[in-house]
């Protein structure tokens, strides 16, 4: 089944979300990548109630699902979800795969993981090069100040390149 360990890590990772100081999957996305419906998904997860703790899946406010919702322009019209949607913390994902049983889940949960352990190693890793960055910044003089100014700043991510818009400018002076 090559087609599904191939879901590249990139796409888990733009899925995981930061809410309520957790990182954690949404249950329609979780849904897509398992192939199931949403409705589904969350059918199993009553069934098995007791595996999924607060810690591991927790049920969004009104105000945390409007601001997903603007976030991502997902529409709230009829056809639309009429329930606070779930999300899954890691540990929630993992458990996920004992009440789908399917090869595509167990597929599809490695690759999860995968993805966790990589966002928690570039977390790390950041968090390391800025602890000594400053401790050498605490250990030499201002003389090499601008040097870790300029190391700080590519350290930081670039902000956004503001589009230009396209089409045509009209000038209503000169139609007259």
């Amino acid at each position: 089944m090559p087609s599904l360990l191939s879901i590249p890590a990139e796409r888990i990772e733009r899925m995981i979300l930061i809410m309520r100081d957790q990182k954690v999957m949404i249950d329609s996305q979780l849904a897509k990548l398992y192939g199931v419906s949403t409705k589904r998904l969350n059918e199993q997860v009553r069934r098995n109630v007791d595996r999924f703790p607060a810690d591991f899946m927790f049920q969004l406010s009104a105000d945390e699902t409007h601001s997903l919702r603007s976030q991502f322009a997902t529409s709230k019209k009829k056809g639309g979800r009429r329930y606070l949607p779930y999300v899954f913390t890691e540990q929630g994902v993992a458990m996920l795969s004992s009440v789908l049983k399917s090869k595509r889940a167990i597929h599809v949960n490695i690759s999860i993981m995968r993805a966790f352990v990589q966002l928690r190693y570039l977390l790390a890793t950041h968090k390391k090069l800025a602890q000594k960055l400053e401790d050498l910044e605490c250990k030499y003089d201002e003389q090499f100040r601008s040097i870790f100014d300029v190391i700080r700043s590519l350290m930081t991510p670039p902000e956004p390149k503001k589009l230009r818009k396209i089409g045509f400018k009209t000038n209503p002076e000169k139609d007259e």
